[in-house]
């Protein structure tokens, strides 16, 4: 076996190795790898739709890559006491609502939570009203049923972002890193519901 044959056996050994990661970064990291040595090899055996196969990968697992990354770095920050969940904007699709309108009702399936980009949301049962920069409804994803323990009210109209749970959980169990940080960031938030006073003033924490 030559020094080209050992490269593109590296090559396929990565692979391999990519495809039996059960976590995303370090998938998306030993594919990049094994896409730069099945290229080498396919430049040295002159073959380029092997050549043309790996470089139109490696866009793809670097953009991934650095998505995940971003995202770890970002729930750590705000796990260390930046409680803001900016990093979810781009899995979430913005919602206008109207006073009055009722967002959710207690007892109701929770399947998603919500960023109050604009106007003012209230829940009734405590009083509690939550403005720009506040996050509401992400505690029904660890409730017991998944359901909601109290209602949700527009009283000032504006826009929120939502979040589906499906959405949280897919970056939770493909990054176990991700999933870490995202629960610490949640107990801190339940700390800082249990510890407020149920007094109708403006929150920036989390509802139920």
């Amino acid at each position: 076996m030559d020094w080209i044959e050992a490269i593109g056996y590296l090559g396929t050994a990565l692979t391999i190795s990519a495809s039996a990661m059960s976590t995303m970064i370090p998938l998306r990291i030993i594919s990049l790898c094994a896409s730069c040595a099945v290229i080498t090899y396919g430049i040295l055996i002159g073959s380029m739709p092997v050549v043309l196969t790996e470089a139109i990968q490696i866009p793809f697992n670097a953009y991934r890559l650095w998505q995940m990354m971003r995202l770890v770095r970002d729930v750590e920050t705000a796990a260390d006491g930046n409680l803001s969940l900016e990093w979810l904007r781009p899995f979430g699709s913005q919602r206008p609502f109207g006073v009055g309108e009722v967002v959710f009702r207690k007892g109701e399936a929770a399947g998603e939570m919500y960023y109050v980009e604009s106007g003012a949301f209230r829940i009734p049962e405590v009083g509690i009203e939550v403005r720009r920069g506040g996050i509401v409804g992400e505690l029904g994803l660890l409730a017991p049923g998944n359901t909601r323990t109290a209602s949700l009210v527009c009283i000032e109209a504006g826009n929120a972002l939502c979040v589906s749970y499906s959405d949280v959980k897919q970056l939770y169990y493909h990054n176990p890193e991700f999933g870490f940080y995202f629960l610490k960031l949640t107990s801190e938030r339940l700390f800082q519901s249990v510890q407020n006073d149920p007094q109708p003033v403006a929150a920036h924490g989390d509802a139920l």
